[in-house]
């Protein structure tokens, strides 16, 4: 049979698949499976974090498959939706009205909290959710995509983690919350002490509340264990952590290809 042109890889074994996710204070597993905590540039907050996060998706254009679209969400708003308004991009296996599917999807669980994109012309998959006060990403990419980056280009979060100058091994003093309090509180729905477990007594112990806490590595755990074919890798058993993101919090991925399916693409 003729193979679909806006489908990545199509081979019986299929891609292998690696996982990212950026969640929490923030926190970063990287597509090789470091854990970092990353400094936010400026005062350190208490409480309430002092910065709004925002994130920007941008999928570009390729050939007859996508439009170039862009995704954007920030606290109390994540809507199940591009930019402009639609939920779709691109028509593959003879259009909609052919009984084709889109290239390129939006669709949501949880309205304003949580939106899942799903582009089929790289098999990438993003969740988008809203943990107490923060944002976070998860993403499911095959490795030929993850690693199709040069080092100028925008998904380096996920390839190489924070710069070294902006991670972090503890939080900074005086703790609002005593260590121990705040291992047991985390231990009650992380009973595994692995990286998600330390990120929320990390993010405890920096002031942020105690359910944003456990809520960001909560959905963080969720989507990995969604994401990650192999259960192996799941649980990460590190209690040191390191974290960056940019000044603004604006974690930007540019997801593209370029050229044909075999080259490697554009950005994240």
């Amino acid at each position: 049979p003729q193979l679909d042109p806006c489908l990545y890889e199509q081979t019986s074994d299929g891609p292998e698949f690696l996982h990212c996710a950026v969640f929490g204070d923030p926190h970063v597993r990287t597509f090789s499976d470091d854990f970092q905590t990353c400094q936010v540039q400026g005062a350190y907050h208490q409480g309430e974090a002092l910065l709004r996060p925002d994130i920007s998706i941008i999928f570009k254009s390729w050939r007859q498959c996508v439009d170039q679209q862009l995704y954007q969400a920030e606290l109390d708003n994540v809507p199940a939706a591009f930019a402009d308004g639609s939920v779709w991009s691109g028509e593959r296996g003879g259009g909609l009205r052919g009984g084709g599917r889109p290239s390129l999807t939006v669709s949501s669980r949880l309205p304003g909290r949580h939106a899942e994109i799903r582009a089929e012309h790289i098999d990438s998959l993003l969740v988008v959710r809203q943990s107490g006060r923060s944002l976070g990403v998860s993403l499911r990419s095959p490795r030929g995509v993850a690693f199709a980056f040069g080092p100028d280009q925008d998904l380096q979060l996920c390839v190489g983690g924070c710069p070294s100058s902006q991670r972090l091994a503890a939080p900074r003093p005086p703790h609002p919350v005593p260590p121990a309090a705040a291992q047991a509180h985390c231990s009650e729905l992380l009973p595994v002490r692995d990286i998600y477990f330390h990120a929320c007594v990390f993010d405890l112990l920096s002031g942020r509340d105690l359910n944003s806490s456990a809520a960001a590595a909560v959905g963080a755990l969720l989507d990995a264990a969604a994401m990650m074919p192999d259960p192996g890798r799941l649980h990460l058993l590190r209690s040191a952590a390191t974290h960056t993101p940019p000044p603004t919090l604006m974690l930007l991925l540019l997801l593209g290809m370029l050229g044909t399916l075999s080259t490697t693409l554009g950005h994240m």
